[in-house]
């Protein structure tokens, strides 16, 4: 795992400038050691300035513990070094400032410019050093040896401590930039996530309105017909046993058909839950496109009714003792499925309703085919005093709800409400593409 850029913000809980408590630490040993060799060196110091030893000693350490800012002024202490270099003081600091410049994001210009100065005047004080040395007799070598000297000396001093500085501060700069992509991909997957589960959330909703309409749409018709039925089975089983026995067999037909249509609505509604329950494993991105597709499968695979059936729709209100007409203008075709089983339902629970509403009234059903779009419009009269049915059909309330959605959801217009004769009117406007 990563640590993200908000752990690692949490992390700085070290003194002053630095990031931890283990990065000062390390520090102010560096800047120990430092001062205790500066303060060693700073004895031959004072014989060859000429100044007293606590003079060159107390000087070694001011200088040597300089080292304790390299992270905070890197730039000072590499020029402390430069400073103290004629004075054969701070090999430990000018390592390691050299290390630290390099490894901090300056410029390249102010690495190359430093780094030059150290090599340069490391250079010069190794040359006269040891030309001093060989001629005192110190050394017998070849004059050849005082420029090999001082040449390796620098280059040993300054560019190992340079080269790796390079390199730790691209390859953090390279942690860094990878962490911030790691950050990024996380709020993005995070965003995505929540996404999905509102995605996931909507069509889960969207899914249980269509299977409560698509239910309401089956049951309310049939079972009205069958509270009808039975009704009109109650008043006349005595004096009329012939006509009691039909309304019997009508009920029974309404509910096999109920039923019926029950069982292919749970059939599929079973089949989308085996098929849920085997894409558990799925990511969660893609819970909201599965969600939808399994609300768009309730109602597609189920074997919806058509067109070609309203007239056996009308002919089952009329058995159940409505007055009602069909009229269709234009020719009749083919239109999509969802289209047919839309225009199939807006009249049954129009009929529905004039069934639990307006019991006895005469009922007019138009259908129309048009050119591009097709029409249909239930209209009722006013229902005769005394001609009220004794079903009592209860009402959810949710059948206009349920016919506009429908209609809306095809982009079709839906108009619904009283005429002026006081009875009651449904008109849609559903277009055939």
């Amino acid at each position: 795992m990563t640590t993200t850029g908000e752990e690692h913000a949490r992390a700085l809980t070290g003194p002053w400038w630095w990031a931890r408590w283990r990065s000062a630490v390390l520090d102010g040993s560096l800047a120990l050691v430092s001062a205790v060799e500066c303060g060693a060196e700073g004895i031959p110091f004072a014989h060859d300035a000429g100044i007293p030893v606590s003079v060159g000693i107390v000087f070694g350490l001011i200088a040597g513990s300089v080292l304790l800012v390299r992270r905070k002024w890197p730039i000072a202490v590499v020029l402390v070094a430069i400073a103290i270099t004629p004075a054969q003081m701070g090999f430990l600091m000018g390592i390691v400032g050299l290390y630290t410049l390099a490894a901090c994001e300056l410029p390249r210009r102010i690495i190359a410019a430093l780094a030059g100065m150290s090599l340069l005047g490391t250079m010069i004080v190794t040359f006269v050093r040891v030309r001093q040395d060989m001629a005192r007799g110190d050394l017998t070598l070849g004059d050849w040896f005082v420029p090999f000297a001082s040449i390796t000396t620098s280059l040993g001093l300054t560019a190992p401590p340079v080269l790796l500085g390079l390199y730790v501060g691209a390859r953090r700069r390279l942690m860094e930039s990878l962490r911030e992509r790691a950050d990024s991909l996380e709020r993005e997957l995070q965003l995505l996530a929540e996404r999905a589960e509102e995605r996931a959330e909507w069509a889960r909703n969207e899914e249980r309105t269509r299977i409560a309409r698509e239910m309401h749409d089956v049951v309310a018709h049939r079972v009205s017909l069958m509270v009808v039925h039975a009704a009109a089975l109650q008043a006349v089983a005595r004096k009329d046993p012939e006509k009691a026995v039909k309304n019997a067999a009508l009920v029974g037909d309404m509910g096999r058909q109920a039923l019926t249509e029950l069982r292919e609505m749970l059939g599929v509604l079973r089949a989308g839950e085996d098929a849920g329950r085997r894409a558990a494993a799925v990511p969660l991105v893609a819970v909201g496109v599965a969600a939808a597709q399994a609300a768009s499968r309730v109602v597609d695979e189920a074997e919806g009714p058509c067109l070609s059936e309203l007239e056996e729709l009308v002919g089952q209100s009329a058995a159940a003792g409505m007055v009602v007409a069909l009229s269709v203008e234009g020719e009749a075709r083919g239109y999509a499925a969802e289209v047919e089983q839309t225009a199939y339902r807006v009249v049954q629970e129009a009929l529905t309703n004039v069934h639990k509403h307006a019991a006895g009234a005469k009922t007019y059903v138009r259908l129309a085919h048009r050119g591009a779009e097709i029409a249909m419009q239930v209209e009722n009269e006013p229902p005769e005093p005394g001609s009220g049915s004794a079903a009592r059909l209860p009402s959810g309330g949710n059948g206009l709800l349920g016919m506009r959605e429908r209609v809306v959801a095809l982009g079709g217009v839906f108009v619904s409400g009283p005429t002026d004769a006081g009875g009651f009117r449904v008109s849609a406007v559903i277009p055939a593409v």
